[in-house]
Formats: C-alpha cells, sequence, structure tokens
C-alpha cells in the first residue's frame, strides 16, 4: 500500500486528493493535512465582501467529505519536510503541529511515499506595514476576512446616507502583489453597490495598482477579440472602470499604510499619499512557512524551495534577461528535482520568472505584478499531479503521461461586476495560453481566437452559476468528476 499526503485543502490540494482517492481507491492511503476545516470557494469571497453572500455559502466542512470518500484527514499545519526521512526512521516524513480544538499543538510525524504540496499562499500583510483586517485595511483573500470588510464598507455606506463622503482605496497592496483581477472585481461591485443606492455622488472610488499599464493583471496584459475587433486589455480595463467612475493610479507600489493613509512610490521614483475611509489591499504573497531538512537533519529549504518559500518544480529557473524568458521555461508535471516523489500544485510552486515585464524605480524599488496561478489553472494543476501520481503507483513507473504547463493550457476568468437577476454584470475572459508564448504566436502572444472579453448580463449569470457548480464539485458529490476544473 502506498501513502500519498496532501499538504493543503484549498483548490489546488483539495482537487488533488479528491482525484488521488478516485484513481487509487481503498488499497492506497491518501491524507490530507490542513489547518483550516472548511474548504472555501475563493471566487465567491468577493460576493461576502459587499455583503450579497455569507460566509456558510461559500464555504463547507471538509472532514465530512473526507469521510464519506475515504481520505484521511488532519486538520493541523505542516511544519517541516523530511524527504530523506532522518537516522532513526529510513521513510520520507512531514512533521506537523495540530490546530484543531482538544489537540492544538500537539506534534505528529506523518510518513509517506508521494508528497503533494498544495499549500497555497502565506498572505505577507507584514510585507507591508499597516496593511491588513488586523490594522487599517481591508482584505477578501477569506471568507473570514471578507465578512469583516462588509461589515467596514456597511459603515461607510451608511455614512453616505447621512450625507457624508466616502473615498474607497481598491487595489494592490504590495509594489510585487498579485491577485489584481480579485482587487478589481471587488472595485467595480463596490461601484454597483454604492450606484445601487443612488449615492454616487458621494463617492470617490480608487484603484490602485502595480501595473505598468491597467489589464496587465500579472499576466503581462493580453489582446483580446472583442466583436471582431483586436483589443488590447488596457483599454477594455480602462474603459471599465471609466463606466464605473473609477479613477486610478498605476505603477504605484504601496510601501506603508497608517489610519486613513496609504503611502506609496511610482514608479518614477516618486513619493505619495492618498487618504481613504475604506481600504481594500492585496498583499503580498509568500509560500508556507515550511522548512525542509536531511537525513542527517541539515536544513536544506534552499534546495527544495526558491526564497519567498514556493517549492521549486521541474521549471527552468536560470537567471536570464525578461527578453530571453521562454514558455518553455515553465514546468508541465510540477515535479520537484531533488526528490522525485515530491509535487507542488497550486500557488504553492515557484514560477520560473514573472509574466510581466520587471520594472524598477530610480529608488531600486521593483514595481511590477507576480505570476497568477489561482483558480481554473490551480484545479488544472491539481488534477494532473494526481494522475501522474497514481500513474506511478499504480504501474511502478517514473514517467509522466499528463502534463499541464501554463505555457500550453487555456483559460477563463469572469469578473463580477454587479450582482442582480437583471441587472448584474460580468466581464468574462478567456486566454490562451495563459503564458504568453511569443514564439508560436508572434504577433500577440496568445492565440487571438480564443483569447477573448466581453462584459454584460449573461456572464454574471455564467459566474453564479459556476459558483453552485464547482461548490457541487468541491463536495465530490455524484458525477463531481465530470465536472470540468
Amino acid at each position: 500500500m502506498s501513502k500519498v499526503v496532501v499538504l493543503g485543502a484549498g483548490i489546488s490540494g483539495h482537487t488533488a486528493a479528491l482525484y488521488l482517492q478516485k484513481y487509487l481507491g481503498k488499497k492506497h492511503e491518501v491524507i490530507v493535512v490542513s489547518p483550516n476545516s472548511n474548504y472555501q470557494w475563493v471566487p465567491s469571497n468577493i460576493w461576502v465582501g459587499v455583503g450579497l453572500m455569507e460566509p456558510n455559502e461559500v464555504k463547507f466542512k471538509l472532514a465530512p467529505v473526507y469521510d464519506r470518500k475515504g481520505i484521511t484527514f488532519k486538520q493541523a499545519l505542516a511544519t517541516s519536510i523530511h524527504p530523506e526521512g532522518d537516522t532513526q526512521n529510513s521513510s520520507p516524513y512531514v512533521k506537523i503541529k495540530y490546530v484543531e480544538e482538544g489537540r492544538q499543538g500537539e506534534e505528529e510525524t506523518v510518513d509517506f511515499d508521494f508528497l503533494v504540496n498544495g499549500t497555497g499562499p502565506t498572505l505577507n500583510f507584514a510585507g507591508t506595514p499597516g496593511l491588513g483586517p488586523d490594522l487599517f485595511t481591508n482584505s477578501v483573500c477569506t471568507y473570514d476576512h471578507a465578512y469583516h470588510s462588509w461589515h467596514n464598507l456597511e459603515k461607510s455606506l451608511e455614512k453616505m446616507e447621512n450625507g457624508e463622503h466616502q473615498t474607497f482605496l481598491i487595489g494592490t497592496g504590495h509594489p510585487m502583489a498579485t491577485c489584481q483581477g480579485a482587487a478589481f472585481e471587488y472595485a467595480l461591485n463596490i461601484a454597483f453597490e454604492v450606484d445601487k443606492r443612488g449615492l454616487s455622488h458621494l463617492a470617490e472610488i480608487i484603484w490602485i495598482s502595480n501595473e505598468y499599464e491597467l489589464g496587465d493583471f500579472g499576466m503581462g496584459g493580453a489582446y483580446i477579440n472583442r466583436g471582431g475587433y483586436v483589443t488590447p486589455t488596457k483599454i477594455f480595463t480602462e474603459s471599465v472602470l471609466a463606466e464605473y467612475g473609477i479613477q486610478w493610479i498605476k505603477r504605484a507600489g504601496v510601501n506603508k499604510v497608517e489610519e486613513g493613509k496609504a503611502f506609496y512610490e511610482l514608479l518614477d521614483g516618486t513619493y505619495h499619499e492618498q487618504e481613504f475611509d475604506f481600504a481594500m489591499l492585496i498583499p503580498g504573497f509568500a509560500g508556507a512557512k515550511i522548512k525542509a531538512f536531511d537525513k542527517a537533519g541539515e536544513d536544506i529549504s534552499s534546495t527544495v524551495f526558491v526564497a519567498n518559500g514556493m517549492m521549486k518544480v521541474d521549471a527552468d529557473y536560470t537567471p536570464k534577461p525578461y527578453d530571453e524568458w521562454k514558455a518553455s521555461d515553465w514546468p508541465s508535471i510540477y515535479q520537484s528535482p531533488t526528490y522525485d516523489f515530491m509535487y507542488a500544485s497550486g500557488i504553492a510552486f515557484a514560477p520560473p520568472h514573472t509574466m510581466s515585464k520587471p520594472m524598477e524605480s530610480p529608488n531600486g524599488t521593483k514595481i511590477f505584478p507576480t505570476p497568477p496561478r489561482t483558480g481554473m489553472p490551480s484545479g488544472v494543476i491539481g488534477k494532473v499531479v494526481a494522475q501522474n501520481i497514481a500513474y506511478r503507483i499504480k504501474t511502478g513507473k517514473k514517467d509522466h503521461p499528463h502534463s499541464a504547463s501554463m505555457a500550453k493550457q487555456a483559460a477563463a476568468c469572469i469578473v463580477s461586476a454587479g450582482y442582480g437577476f437583471t441587472k448584474g454584470q460580468a466581464a468574462t475572459m478567456t486566454v490562451s495560453p495563459i503564458v504568453p508564448d511569443w514564439d508560436k504566436y508572434p504577433e500577440y502572444g496568445r492565440d487571438i481566437k480564443a483569447t477573448v472579453g466581453v462584459i454584460g448580463l449573461a456572464g454574471h449569470w455564467m459566474k453564479l452559476f459556476m459558483h453552485y457548480m464547482f461548490l457541487y464539485k468541491a463536495k465530490a458529490k455524484i458525477g463531481w468528476s465530470l465536472i470540468p476544473e
């Protein structure tokens, strides 16, 4: 019997665990280690953040699902990986610390034959002084954060209803933050809710971003096929913001936040301040704080992980100028180059380089987005990792018949721009491939026939349908695996 340990139960880790159980059955053991007792459908946190959904509508308990599927669940934090075992134990193992009530602080070692690191990001609020829901800004990165944000947003709306002007600052809270799409979506939903209440004359909504041009979204921007015309995402994004009455500040690296005030540096090296009444700023992401040790107990974290804690995989990490980066640099099977029985999926894997051009101010501050790996790519990667591990276990072979390079796979993104049966809107965009391939598509970097952007009511209905469809899938109900990632 083989034992597979999955670290993390987000979109990628949970997907990997369900498929591993499906492919391996009861003959082998699948163990999930995650500090959160709930699964959350992160894309719908936006609606929680504007009071249109309750947290219970975007989350569910993991334990009943895993019990039903025969997956072992440990509500714990992984603290260290020992891929060579140690002097007393020849098997690879991971050390965990329980966080569930009644076992808090209890430590345990869990042996494994294969390991999937699907831990997702550490929300690095500390990377920007004053940032975060415990300090001066809000967040929609978790359902708890989003619920807290709604209560603060509600206070601002009440003040507006009493005739008081409010300034909303939405965007990225670190010079190298990613996840611009989530912040962009939240800004549009705030604008929609303000307008719905007839309060637009009392609102100033400002989008602040580390993007060189709007619509970069950490993908280096894109050209989209819209109504038969090829349009840069810069024009698409600026037009949407203008339609919703949202101002913008681009090429900005927020470096400090105080109560009611954000401090930022522009790419030209100048320093500025922006006052606000309500702010939601996405933090920088880092890897999970997991160490790695060899058989002798020596720290080998720098061998297994890159500096920010994300795991090295089958990518080309050779430093090279931006113009020399290739689509082929990106990983396809997400296998550790040092320990072939370890894999990383979703945000846990270290990208070989950014998709956006690296930019640096005259003061030496790097101001540009890091690559997004959330949502659809995370699910696809989680499934492919599970397929390859199951293949290796069943056949004893070491090859990988399945692959999922982000430089070959397409992705669809639906950005909510207002909620309602007849008045809701969403911007729907597909890109193919996710990572631009200028060798294959020299004109636009992507297949322009498959890279499309539209906005309208149909997109809203599609996003709402996806909310229920993907929660159904994540609960592993009948026919779950027929629903695509």
